[in-house]
């Protein structure tokens, strides 16, 4: 049994199963016979299953014939000949039977809450595209979303989407250099802001952030339509900028939709690489919409009188998919808010799904071992009782943190859905049915109906037997996937589908860049990245760009970055420094230390700071030059060295890098 070096056993303890309850199971959209049904649907005819659901599902404008088209493979499209709109999946489509039910509830950071109906969500919406429309935004235009986590965040993705233009929205807490990047990368002409907001009663100045990055490069821009929500005090731009609220003043609330093809572009979203330049992950209307819709049928058991929390910011795929067009789009009830879990203390969650009552529970194993550590109390003080199931997402969720999950939160009776996905599948994959299946801790259970997965060895040769260890594969396209990187097909080709050999039926393996063990009952269990790309708090992070950022600083000469486990975070960001001239020790090192990390963090954003920046002589080279990250691992885990170090030029560095702090 192969598996990939990614630093963790295969060798799986877990033995406890928790089966759904009874009581679930009696009202749950899907049982276990249903799911049945739905996988053997898809093994008979794999093409007839999505394109009978996709007819079902999405309202279309006018109907596709063409379910996939492979021709041009991997570059794969879906109901090309079909045309839709998001927006409208979203909104008009419930206006005659939800129309006065909340699509949105938010909680703002300092307090106070606010309710969208369909209704006025959908006004709100037709507002912001006319206003759009007027500033001269046509299909295809890229428009920058830079806002905090507010209901007008969901607004702005989804007027661009009632128009054509594609969105790409950056988080919040990146640097005006990272938004500089996406900004000329997409050589967007408008961005969407606000003039600030509260993270933790922390003000974030987003106005300030877009001006510094536009006054650097940026030069596609013409107009930014700027939200009042910080009061904070900025800068206008006479001729390029525009409050939001001027802008949509005097606009109609109503703006006929533009009807796209079902492979237009809904958005692009960056996420992190192994060498460097962040990718612009492109994904189209129609079949991502279809899998955000479905998904949240399926994963969370969606009922008309819930109450859905994804608690992650819309600046990450999973606010894309489970805060605005999955739960949307299947008339759900929204809950949103504004801050961080332990601010005003470490209630905060609790008190939202108490005052909300807030019955789907969808958040970071990161939270949840962070809200773990500060005790059982804090949820004991609130009624939980509204809550029906529980969700975890952005990482592997480890078996501590699950169990108390299900035991202070879940009540022991709750079931919890582990998720697996990525920026580029465009919802989940692998996943527990609630009502369907028991589920383990520690693992995302079995593929959705639909998805095909595989674990194969270093020549992508399938693994024979349930229980295997290796890559992690998904052996046929989805309609929900990534159509390209944008501007870089050839990328997309190489990054995704290029480690193994086409197949012999014309098809690809999509590599996902996980290692993966299924385990006797055909549980998947994931095992990290075992490429170079870190996992923090749920945010995929390339080394080269954290690299690149302390290189970047003029005292740096060299600098190569690895993850260790962190039991917070998943994965802690350590840094291994060479200077330009003499090492510094003392306060003098640790001044600079401090200095590197705060450079990190202008450069990119503050979740990239290194947890440890360690100043060396040198880096673990072989003679070829290449830098042994492995042994770079070992070292950041405080572990002994027990690999192979013949073919390095300077083995004796590894003992001064063992004893650099």
């Amino acid at each position: 049994m192969s598996q990939p070096d990614n630093g963790i056993s295969s060798v799986l303890a877990e033995t406890r199963s928790f089966p759904p309850s009874p009581d679930f199971v009696a009202r749950a959209r899907l049982d276990a016979d249903k799911l049945a049904g739905l996988h053997a649907a898809a093994a008979t005819d794999y093409i007839g299953f999505w394109g009978d659901l996709a007819k079902k599902e999405l309202a279309w404008q006018t109907p596709f014939r063409t379910v996939l088209d492979d021709s041009d493979a991997p570059n794969y499209r879906w109901f090309t000949d079909g045309k839709t709109n998001a927006s409208v999946n979203c909104l008009d489509r419930h206006l005659g039977s939800r129309g006065d039910k909340i699509a949105i509830r938010f909680e703002a950071d300092k307090g106070g809450a606010r309710t969208f109906t369909y209704k006025q969500l959908h006004a709100a919406v037709c507002k912001l595209a006319n206003g759009l429309k007027s500033l001269g935004v046509v299909k295809s235009d890229r428009v920058i979303v830079y806002l905090p986590h507010t209901p007008e965040a969901v607004i702005a993705l989804l007027a661009c989407a009632r128009i054509g233009a594609i969105h790409s929205v950056v988080f919040g807490g990146f640097s005006a250099s990272s938004l500089k990047d996406r900004i000329e990368d997409t050589a967007a002409k408008w961005i969407i802001t606000a003039d600030g907001n509260s993270r933790g009663g922390n003000v974030i100045d987003l106005k300030k952030t877009v001006d510094e990055s536009l006054a650097s490069g940026g030069k596609t821009v013409e107009k930014v339509v700027v939200l009042k929500h910080g009061d904070n005090a900025v800068q206008m731009s006479a001729g390029r900028d525009i409050w939001w609220h001027e802008l949509v003043a005097t606009q109609a609330d109503r703006c006929e939709p533009e009807w796209v093809e079902a492979e237009h572009p809904l958005f692009l979203l960056y996420t992190s690489g192994s060498t460097g330049k962040p990718k612009g992950i492109q994904h189209s209307t129609g079949g991502y919409l279809l899998g955000a819709h479905l998904t949240c049928q399926w994963i969370f058991d969606l009922k008309e009188d819930d109450v859905f929390w994804c608690t992650a910011d819309v600046g990450w795929i999973t606010g894309h998919s489970y805060v605005t067009y999955g739960p949307l789009s299947n008339g759900a009830t929204v809950m949103m808010f504004e801050g961080v879990p332990t601010y005003p203390d470490a209630g905060r969650f609790w008190k939202i799904c108490q005052d909300h009552g807030v019955t789907i529970f969808y958040t970071a194993p990161t939270a949840i071992r962070a809200l773990m550590k500060l005790g059982d109390d804090w949820p004991k003080k609130y009624d939980l009782s509204k809550l029906r199931m529980l969700g975890s997402v952005g990482e592997p969720i480890n078996p501590e943190a699950w169990m108390w999950y299900h035991r202070v939160i879940g009540n022991e009776k709750l079931p919890i859905v582990d998720t697996w996905w990525q920026t580029e599948t465009g919802a989940a994959m692998i996943s527990p049915i609630p009502g369907a299946m028991p589920t383990k801790p520690g693992s995302c259970t079995k593929p959705l109906p639909g998805i095909f997965c595989e674990i194969v060895n270093e020549a992508g040769v399938p693994e024979k037997g349930k229980e295997a260890g290796g890559y992690l594969v998904i052996t046929k396209p989805w309609p929900h996937m990534l159509r390209t990187i944008w501007g870089d097909n050839e990328r997309y080709k190489k990054a995704y589908f290029g480690q193994f050999p086409q197949q012999a039926d014309g098809g690809y393996f999509y590599v996902a860049g996980d290692g993966a063990h299924r385990d006797k009952d055909g549980y998947y269990w994931i095992m990290g990245r075992v490429d170079d790309v870190l996992n923090v708090s749920g945010h995929r992070l390339g080394t080269m760009e954290v690299e690149s950022a302390l290189v970047s600083h003029p005292r740096v000469a060299e600098a190569a970055v690895v993850g260790r486990p962190h039991d917070v975070k998943g994965e802690a960001i350590c840094a291994f420094v060479i200077l330009k001239g003499t090492r510094p020790e003392g306060a003098e090192a640790e001044k600079l230390i401090k200095e590197l990390r705060d450079h990190v963090a202008k450069e990119i954003g503050a979740i990239a700071k290194p947890d440890d920046i360690r100043l060396a002589d040198g880096l673990p080279k072989t003679r070829s030059g290449k830098i042994m990250r492995r042994l770079l691992r070992s070292i950041a885990k405080g572990e002994a060295i027990t690999q192979d170090t013949s073919t390095l030029e300077n083995p004796a560095i590894l003992e001064q890098l063992a004893q650099t702090n």
